[in-house]
């Protein structure tokens, strides 16, 4: 492919995105000739796309058993895939049932471990966040002969952060053409990467994920691992920009399988960004956090306040994997910190306190929120960030300088019109909670700044939520 042409590609790709629901269905430009390239190397090529996951929808139906403690501040799109050539076993989640025209498309998918996805697409409009990651999603455990859901990630993830510093993003990262090729095989990423070039891509924007070999058991039985991949967003500059880009279909994924099977060069388990900085001087304001405290006490009454405990919620992928526990689809860019249950009753005056340290204005974090979860899905509602809460606390301690560190929000039934306030609506399924189902308070904190991974715990000073009980 010549400049003119692959130059004209990238710019369609982009004027497509920003004027069609469906960009899956407009690349016609390069499609043929990425197609051909992937089968001169050796692949058998079959299509699938990127795009938003209804998590709630899906539980509803009936599709699946959680909801992930999903964050209600950031919407989820994944990969979507046929099945493997020749794969006889089904894999384990599809949104087929409420989203008819993904029949035969796969959210999670066993993979031969020679066999590559390739993702061609445009990253999301100008937001706080948004990453790219892999994920072991469901395992088979022999000893109980049981499938069970991981869902933990396989490494640290493609993120805002780490592409901005990058020579093809370093005059913009958002709206900018991006190829993601996911993989545990070395040689199938060296093939995939060849024909990408062969076909015009340019170098600079295609990236690995790798699913590490001794991490994982690949193959097309019922008793192998499947896969999953994830791309998150966050907090959109433009909304209305923000909802054309989660409704559109951002690119195309190729699922390439190799025509003759071979032994797979694995990738090893990469190293991983180490999480903090040693600088620890937010715990500096605890003393400022509990005046803050008793200022809320004093607003409400000593006797009508029930103080939640605050705890890591989810740990890390590598731990989950060694422990064959539920990691939730968590991502090594972020904390994730919950209070112990309690339960919003409907009466008047009943509701939630949420107070802390803001993470964003102490330099801890790119973007932090809370949400409310219930215990019975692990369905996250209304969530509230640091663009909504900054500078709250200022009211609850108008002489304390430190008070612009620190921020004051709530959980409600009842309705202020207040960007700190959440709602939470009962009967409307797990778009709600009710009134008698236990529930939590699910915090996040994202991307330390001078990392660009998620802080550490111990140099931030956790969250705190109260009852109000009237």
């Amino acid at each position: 492919m010549n400049n003119f042409i692959k130059n004209f590609f990238l710019f369609s790709l982009l004027m497509v995105l920003l004027s069609a629901p469906c960009l899956a269905e407009n690349l016609n430009i390069d499609k043929n000739a990425t197609t051909q390239a992937f089968m001169d190397e050796g692949f058998q090529v079959n299509e699938g796309k990127m795009e938003t996951i209804d998590i709630m929808g899906m539980y509803d139906a009936g599709i699946s058993s959680s909801c992930y403690g999903n964050n209600p501040s950031a919407p989820y799109m994944t990969f979507k895939v046929p099945k493997a050539p020749g794969q006889t076993c089904n894999n384990s989640l599809s949104d087929a049932p409420i989203e008819p025209d993904n029949a035969g498309l796969w959210l999670d998918f066993h993979m031969r471990p020679d066999e590559a996805f390739v993702y061609i697409g445009i990253t999301p409009p100008e937001c706080e966040y948004f990453s790219y990651a892999d994920f072991l999603s469901v395992r088979y455990f022999p000893d109980t002969d049981e499938h069970r859901r991981v869902y933990a990630s396989l490494e640290d993830t493609i993120n805002l952060d780490r592409l901005k510093e990058e020579p093809a993003y370093l005059s913009g990262v958002f709206s900018k053409p991006i190829v993601l090729i996911l993989t545990a095989d070395k040689n199938a990423d060296l093939k995939a990467r060849d024909a990408l070039l062969k076909a015009g891509y340019q170098d600079t924007i295609i990236h690995t994920l790798t699913i590490p070999g001794p991490l994982v058991h690949l193959g097309l039985t019922s008793t192998t691992d499947t896969i999953n991949a994830l791309h998150r967003v966050a907090l959109f500059t433009n909304e209305t920009e923000g909802d054309a880009y989660m409704n559109s279909i951002p690119g195309i994924i190729y699922r390439l399988t190799p025509e003759n099977e071979s032994e797979p060069d694995y990738y090893e388990v990469p190293e991983l960004i180490i999480r903090g900085t040693g600088d620890t001087r937010e715990l500096n304001l605890m003393d400022d956090l509990e005046e803050l405290r008793e200022a809320i006490i004093t607003r409400y009454g000593k006797e009508h306040v029930e103080d939640l405990t605050t705890k890591i919620w989810i740990f890390e992928g590598y731990d989950a994997i060694q422990r064959g526990i539920d990691a939730l689809g968590e991502s090594r860019d972020t904390v994730y910190l919950n209070t112990t249950e309690t339960i919003l009753g409907s009466e008047p005056g009943e509701e939630i306190i949420v107070y802390g340290v803001n993470h964003v204005a102490t330099q801890k974090a790119t973007y932090a929120n809370f949400g409310l979860y219930g215990g019975w899905a692990l369905n996250g509602v209304e969530g509230i960030s640091n663009k909504d809460y900054s500078g709250s606390a200022e009211e609850y301690l108008p002489n304390n300088p430190d008070a612009k560190y620190l921020y004051v929000a709530k959980i409600s039934r009842e309705d202020d019109g207040k960007n700190t306030t959440s709602v939470v609506l009962s009967g409307v399924g797990v778009n709600g909670i009710e009134p008698d189902e236990p529930c939590f308070v699910g915090y996040r904190a994202y991307v330390e700044p001078e990392t660009g991974i998620g802080p550490e715990w111990g140099e931030i000073v956790y969250d705190r939520a109260m009852k109000i009980n009237p």
